[in-house]
């Protein structure tokens, strides 16, 4: 205990000596988004990296929320604490496989969600979060959209809008491998609960929510309730938000499965060793930071 206690006074100091911001997604390690200044979801995380006047932003979390950062703040230093947090769905679209897509389609408008490279962003219209995915494909004044990489949310927007959607087959392995039996055996267990699931899901599993949104919305949705047992469908890093903001509540996960190794991969160690020796780096490229601005920005300024 003592050595973290250590670990945590001389994260504090070495932030404040350098003039850092630490952000932290929500489904980090608790010590993780105790440590930091802001926790959020990839929205809320883009906009503070936007506006912070940080020289330095450690960022708690996968390399394209770093990325994102890096794309809209190109004057500070971005630092990932823990280089190999990737993440399998950004990884399943490629530059040239999503160029091939646009040939196919040349008149459709390129929503990329957030969970992608910033080479794949780059090649986008415009880019989307999980809270904002709905509103973004309604404002585009376009009737075709390709959306990349995630089949479950861009399902999820196709059945609310009048568009015509194509939908990349990419899906997040956390979100994805959560079944409609594990719904419903929750369901039996806890019957008054109202069940909360992340978009990033199957279909079969939404049909069975009783309030879909993003992580942010999740939380804001179990905050206002009356109920005072939920059912939560998204990564189980979540559970420390939801437990500090609701003490008086109980929450249980719609699954064992909902935990994203390369989110735990972030330690307060790891946040000391980037701040301490300034690893690991994310740059991006000017070129492909420049097109990536472009998408980014725009997801901004439609979002409001």
């Amino acid at each position: 205990m003592n050595m973290k206690k250590n670990l945590v006074k001389e994260i504090k100091k070495l932030k404040k000596e350098q003039k850092a911001v630490i952000l932290a997604h929500y489904y980090q390690l608790p010590e993780s988004q105790e440590i930091a200044d802001f926790t959020g979801d990839s929205f809320a995380l883009s906009r503070k990296a936007a506006d912070t006047d940080a020289e330095i932003i450690v960022f708690c979390g996968v390399k394209f929320m770093a990325e994102s950062a890096a794309i809209l703040s190109p004057d500070k230093t971005v630092l990932l604490p823990e280089k190999m947090a990737g993440c399998p769905l950004a990884e399943m679209v490629s530059v040239e496989e999503l160029k091939k897509l646009k040939h196919e389609y040349p008149e459709a408008t390129v929503v990329s969600y957030v969970n992608s490279s910033a080479a794949v962003k780059a090649e986008s219209d415009v880019c989307c979060t999980s809270s904002n995915a709905l509103k973004i494909v309604k404002s585009i004044d376009n009737d075709q959209v390709l959306f990349v990489p995630d089949k479950n949310l861009g399902n999820y927007v196709a059945k609310r809008v009048d568009k015509e959607i194509i939908i990349w087959d990419g899906y997040c392995a956390t979100h994805h491998r959560v079944k409609a039996e594990e719904v419903r055996k929750v369901k039996e267990l806890h019957p008054e609960a109202p069940i909360l699931i992340h978009p990033e899901c199957r279909e079969e599993v939404l049909k069975l929510a009783d309030f879909i949104g993003s992580t942010s919305q999740i939380l804001e949705y179990a905050h206002n309730s009356e109920a005072d047992t939920l059912i939560i469908g998204t990564e189980e890093g979540i559970l420390h938000t939801l437990k500090k903001d609701n003490p008086d509540k109980k929450f249980y996960m719609l699954s064992p499965h909902l935990i994203c190794p390369n989110m735990k991969k972030t330690s307060l160690q790891k946040v000391y060793n980037s701040l301490k020796n300034m690893e690991t780096i994310v740059k991006v490229p000017d070129g492909i930071r420049k097109r990536a601005n472009r998408a980014l920005t725009r997801m901004l300024e439609l979002s409001g």
